[in-house]
């Protein structure tokens, strides 16, 4: 009796996605909760007469409470090169200050990693209803006599149609700026044993905030806010941390 072989079947040509790795997964995650992020704080744009109302009654509030300094420490800082590096400070913070730190996380303690990436994105997930229920134009934008440095010192122009068409002008509350420069200097300050890293750490929160208010871009009642938002992100990345196995 003959034989017969049948051949191999031939490869499928199927198009197949690169297989990522492990950082590449998380890039591809945080591009992805990003543009999620981005879209729905887009969608969320208020009315420039609502988040001004909004922005004075939170000076009246701070004017109330004693706590409203914005004016005053842009005006002391007016002309110094203190201000100049504020300016800096405040657009280094979220485009190269966190990617950086979340790229150390990952390569030198996936823990610390793992928690900074929850808070971050839980964060961006609890702050996407209060800037569509609750719009607040800047300092630099709410007529109260505060000035853009940031535009009118680096170069950089907050308000062009190039810039606008990646954040929100009208999403000052909460400051995220904020809030992410603690839970990073937080989380890399208890993930080091290097002392000067320690205290780069605990000074990276305080410094951001005064850029904040010095560049006129955030009110004293945002960097609470920020600093509440975080800190529930903060609870909410432990929680999940802990209770999961995270895919890192």
């Amino acid at each position: 009796m003959s034989t017969f072989t049948y051949p191999a079947p031939a490869p499928s040509r199927v198009l197949r996605l690169p297989r990522l790795s492990r950082g590449g997964a998380q890039v591809a995650l945080f591009f992805l909760a990003y543009l999620v992020y981005s879209g729905a704080r887009y969608f969320t744009i208020g009315d420039l007469g609502d988040a001004t109302n909004n922005a004075h009654w939170i000076v009246r509030l701070e004017d109330t409470l004693g706590v409203g300094i914005e004016s005053a420490v842009q005006t002391a800082l007016s002309g110094t090169v203190v201000l100049w590096a504020l300016n800096h400070v405040y657009l280094a913070a979220q485009l190269v200050v966190l990617p950086g730190a979340l790229w150390m996380l990952h390569r030198k303690a996936r823990p610390h990693y793992v928690l900074l990436r929850n808070t971050v994105l839980a964060t961006w997930l609890l702050s996407i209803p209060v800037y569509g229920l609750f719009p607040v134009a800047p300092p630099r934008l709410a007529g109260i006599g505060m000035v853009d440095t940031i535009s009118s010192q680096t170069g950089f122009a907050m308000d062009s149609s190039l810039t606008t068409s990646f954040y929100n002008e009208l999403a000052a509350v909460p400051s995220l700026h904020v809030g992410f420069a603690f839970a990073i200097g937080i989380v890399v300050a208890s993930a080091t044993s290097n002392r000067w890293l320690k205290v780069a750490g605990h000074l990276w929160g305080p410094t951001v905030a005064l850029a904040v208010v010095a560049t006129g871009n955030h009110y004293v009642f945002d960097i609470a806010a920020g600093m509440v938002a975080a800190a529930i992100g903060y609870g909410l990345g432990a929680l999940v941390a802990k209770g999961t196995k995270a895919v890192v």
